[in-house]
């Protein structure tokens, strides 16, 4: 659906309106495609304080690995990296101010701010302290520099197990992620792909709720990252699930998440060696406030978004139905995160989802081998949310840093960063898709 607010902004007519009236101006991103895949320019690499990611195979090597011309300096980079993992109290924090303030004013349009930060030392409270202020500066930056550019902190050890996830922010394939910190270690094994344009070639995935929306999204990217994709949705969408399946190549899967035997059936039809990705999309939702919300309208709802993926995630990881080194990554919500009105039974099952993932995700890890994580999307374009009434859908538009509504490409793409097989120490994150939402973000 067309955002004829963004598209009217960036006029020159529109520029001078939104200036002179305070009204949001939100620049269109620039996202993924065949033609450009990839960002093109510099990459200002800085630090602050002594940097934990040094070496031969460290940070540096890294970033030479993306694509772009790492530099120390630049006067109109696309992307630049702070690594701050050495920041260890006030006078070194000081360093993030005097690294960043000269140059964030000429980062390029849908331009990137990494900010790498080191785990919170709890034997050291000075270390702690700045190192948390890190959280509270990125999502600060992130709401006020605007033009589409986005900002985000890392926290991590080891540079090379952060590669896929410094390859998917310092691309287009991230540009509705912003103001989010992203923790990275403690997982499962980190494979590099041969080809990492095609991650996924040779593996399997299984999405949910893949007959429209975002499902359908998810199951493009993964098949387009070289994955063979399983369609599931429920009967009533066959048709719909029928053509998406054969427009991948994949196979379509037609049953009802909630049924007793879909575990069973699920398994049933997965390829002979097994699963890689299993990605948990199907949702509904039936909105009314609590004292209006009928029991069937909570049940159905916890039955669908939560119950079902606790289900399935039991009975393939029992069965082995998820290879070592496979990916859980279920679709939370914002709504989970921050609650909303009208939606206690979709916020309930949401924040499930979020708690499920934290939870798994350690036991996941040690026993087989699997990630577990969760995207949460905020506004996203969809058929569901062009029903919206006019005045909401703009407000639900514009409540974010980025000042639009995000795609289903979107969560896609962030779903498939979490799929990669190099992603392994990315587990137990929550990572929302929501254009740092000012709800709750």
């Amino acid at each position: 659906m067309t955002d004829r607010y963004l598209s009217f902004a960036g006029t020159a007519p529109g520029r001078f309106l939104t200036r002179r009236l305070g009204l949001p101006q939100p620049t269109a991103l620039h996202r993924w495609s065949a033609e450009h895949p990839s960002f093109e320019g510099e990459l200002l690499h800085l630090t602050a304080g002594k940097s934990s990611l040094q070496g031969p195979d460290g940070l540096a090597a890294v970033l030479g690995r993306t694509g772009l011309g790492v530099r120390a300096e630049s006067e109109r980079p696309i992307a630049v990296v702070l690594d701050a993992t050495g920041v260890t109290d006030v006078d070194t924090l000081a360093e993030v101010h005097a690294s960043l303030h000269p140059v964030v004013r000429s980062v390029t349009d849908s331009g990137r701010v990494i900010v790498l930060g080191a785990p919170l030392d709890a034997a050291d409270h000075h270390q702690a302290a700045v190192q948390q202020a890190l959280e509270g500066f990125v999502r600060s930056l992130g709401k006020e520099i605007g033009r589409g550019r986005t900002v985000t902190l890392l926290r991590l050890t080891d540079a090379n197990a952060a590669e896929s996830t410094l390859r998917f922010l310092l691309s287009p394939k991230s540009a509705y992620v912003s103001g989010q910190v992203i923790g990275i270690g403690g997982g499962a094994e980190v494979t590099a792909p041969e080809d990492w344009a095609l991650p996924l070639a040779g593996r399997s995935a299984l999405v949910t709720g893949a007959a429209r929306g975002i499902g359908e999204a998810v199951a493009a990217a993964l098949a387009r990252d070289g994955a063979r994709v399983v369609c599931l949705d429920v009967p009533g969408a066959a048709a719909e699930l029928d053509a998406v399946a054969g427009r991948l190549g994949g196979t379509a899967l037609a049953l009802d998440i909630t049924s007793p035997d879909a575990g069973a059936r699920i398994l049933a039809a997965l390829p002979s060696d097994g699963l890689d990705v299993l990605v948990h999309n199907a949702g509904i939702t039936r909105d009314r406030r609590l004292v209006n919300m009928a029991a069937e309208r909570w049940s159905s709802v916890l039955d669908v978004n939560l119950a079902s993926v606790l289900r399935t995630s039991d009975a393939l990881l029992s069965a082995g139905g998820l290879r070592h080194g496979g990916r859980i990554v279920a679709t939370a919500s914002i709504a989970g995160l921050a609650g909303n009105a009208g939606q206690t039974n979709y916020a309930a099952s949401k924040a499930g989802v979020a708690g499920l993932v934290r939870a798994l995700a350690p036991r996941a890890a040690a026993e087989h081998g699997v990630t577990v994580n969760a995207v949460a999307p905020g506004f996203i374009e969809t058929k569901m949310t062009a029903a919206v009434p006019l005045f909401i859908r703009e407000a639900g538009r514009r409540m974010n840093s980025l000042g639009q509504g995000g795609l289903p490409v979107d969560v896609a793409e962030t779903t498939a960063w979490l799929a990669h097989p190099a992603s392994g120490a990315v587990n137990g994150q929550v990572v929302r898709v929501c254009g740092q939402s000012l709800l709750g973000a």
